[in-house]
């Protein structure tokens, strides 16, 4: 009787052994769970005093107009004038422009733009002299020149003062630098 007592306890032992052990994990899985929702419940009452009218206000879609255009402009003295604008991001820009003549060289100017989405302009402001200029959006491909008061150049004449963006254009030529 005392050897089976004995080898009842051994099993008993066991027995509450696995018991505790198997507790433990349900205790962890329901302490995980219960940790979780805490950080639920946590995070969404934190959203109701949080701001998020930021979320809703416009973004400026001028970081997005960029790319480089090109085309040639009407020249008095000469063939045209190859032009090369590239606005770049963080609203620099590079207007690059070559006189089509013997020996001609180019010239650089380099500054800021502003896009104006209401009115439809893209203002260049030269970084050496301040001077401006203006070129009318007509679509994401294409830049009209506009006067220095920001009119339009005269009737037909608009055609002549175009820059075409170079991945909307048919021909790839650009200057290369």
């Amino acid at each position: 009787m005392l050897l089976m007592n004995k080898q009842l306890q051994k099993k008993l032992s066991l027995i509450s052994i696995g018991i505790l052990f198997s507790s433990s994990q349900v205790l962890a899985a329901t302490d995980l769970t219960a940790q979780e929702n805490y950080i639920k419940a946590r995070v969404k009452s934190l959203e109701k005093t949080m701001d998020h009218s930021k979320h809703f206000e416009p973004i400026d879609k001028s970081l997005d107009f960029h790319g480089v255009f090109y085309g040639y402009l009407p020249c008095t003295d000469c063939n045209g004038i190859k032009s090369t604008l590239s606005l770049k991001q963080k609203n620099n820009y590079l207007l690059v422009t070559q006189p089509a003549k013997d020996s001609s060289r180019e010239t650089f100017e380099k500054g800021k733009y502003e896009w104006n989405e209401g009115t439809h302009k893209v203002i260049l402001t030269a970084r050496d002299t301040s001077n401006k200029r203006q070129y009318e959006i007509k679509d994401e491909g294409t830049l009209i020149l506009l006067n220095t008061d920001g009119s339009p150049m005269s009737k037909g004449k608009a055609e002549e003062y175009t820059l075409h963006r170079s991945d909307s254009a048919k021909t790839r030529e650009v200057h290369i630098h």
